[in-house]
């Protein structure tokens, strides 16, 4: 079986914790290729490294190596690089790198510089997390998402990197569009669109649907292959009961103007059979939802442990029309 989902970020990394212990769970481990789409529209350079956040966390969370608290970064991590950096007043300030964490960084800027692509430098790191799932970016191109906000400071209107957005004003100014740079001149990374077009199942996990997903869609050829694939697509509501399940996917909804609700997020991908890339459609128990042309079902959706997601993926796999 093939299967390949859609990531970004912590959702997206225990979501694939759960497909990885279902299909092992199945005895057939080594018949199973999970691929893993990830969003880089988070990427930054940052203190002359190459930051790629939800390649990490995958990376480090399908590796054993996640700080299970926080849910990002190292376990066990240090921070005396941070110290050393706010002592020689080192700008930005706002976005902390931990000591172990820079190794990865160092690591993957070096390979960068010297002309390696993005996939490349994501499938030798991941030899030393060996993290059972295929992890690949989805463009080893520039395509980083923008906020345009209103700049608290001088009330004019700037765009800034999702970073500083995300980290450092907690998506709380007055914020005005999403803008993914680069977006219109790259290309799918070297697999993705194989890893689409003969899957068995395509998932869209739990994860930001406008800045994870959303910037994964962004790259041209993504939606065109979800569309054509011979692959069900089924997508899990990052929502529940209104709310999201991590982060600030609803101050990014509210943003483009999608209500924060399990049938709002369902409309807003739509349907394939008319102009939108579902075929599916998983809620948790307590939330309702009419997607046209899409079947929805109602499941537990709460990633309470690796079990309870496994559920999660074997209903997501069944509604794609594949039993496990």
């Amino acid at each position: 079986m093939r299967v390949t989902v859609l990531v970004g970020g912590v959702g997206g990394a225990r979501f694939l914790q759960g497909i990885r212990s279902l299909l092992a769970e199945s005895g057939e481990a080594v018949e199973h290729e999970i691929t893993a789409i990830v969003n880089v529209g988070d990427d930054v350079w940052m203190h002359g490294l190459r930051i790629c956040p939800d390649l990490d966390t995958c990376m480090y969370t399908l590796g054993g190596g996640i700080d299970p608290e926080r849910g990002w970064g190292h376990v066990g991590e240090t921070w005396n690089a941070k110290e050393e950096l706010a002592a020689y007043g080192a700008k930005p300030d706002w976005f902390g790198l931990g000591d172990r964490d820079i190794a990865t960084h160092l690591i993957r800027s070096q390979m960068l510089r010297t002309g390696y692509p993005l996939s490349a430098v994501t499938e030798a790191l991941c030899n030393r997390w060996q993290p059972g799932v295929r992890l690949i970016p989805v463009t080893d191109d520039r395509s980083e998402t923008h906020v345009v906000i209103t700049d608290p400071a001088d009330g004019e209107q700037r765009a800034i990197h999702f970073q500083e957005w995300w980290v450092r004003h907690r998506a709380q100014v007055p914020t005005h569009s999403f803008v993914h740079v680069g977006a219109d001149k790259a290309a799918p990374a070297p697999g993705v669109i194989d890893a689409l077009e003969n899957a068995d199942a395509v998932l869209l996990a739990p994860s930001n649907p406008v800045v994870s997903v959303g910037a994964i869609l962004a790259v041209p050829g993504i939606r065109g292959a979800l569309r054509t694939g011979r692959a069900k697509v089924v997508g899990l509501s990052p929502v529940i009961d209104g709310k999201p399940l991590r982060g600030m996917a609803d101050e990014c909804l509210e943003v483009i103007g999608v209500e924060t609700s399990a049938e709002a997020v369902g409309r807003y991908y739509g349907a394939r059979s008319d102009t939108g890339i579902l075929d599916g459609w998983l809620i948790h128990d307590t939330d309702t939802a009419d997607v046209p042309g899409v079947a929805v079902e109602a499941v537990p959706l709460l990633m309470t442990d690796p079990e309870t997601t496994a559920e999660m993926a074997r209903a997501a796999l069944r509604l794609a029309g594949v039993s496990v």
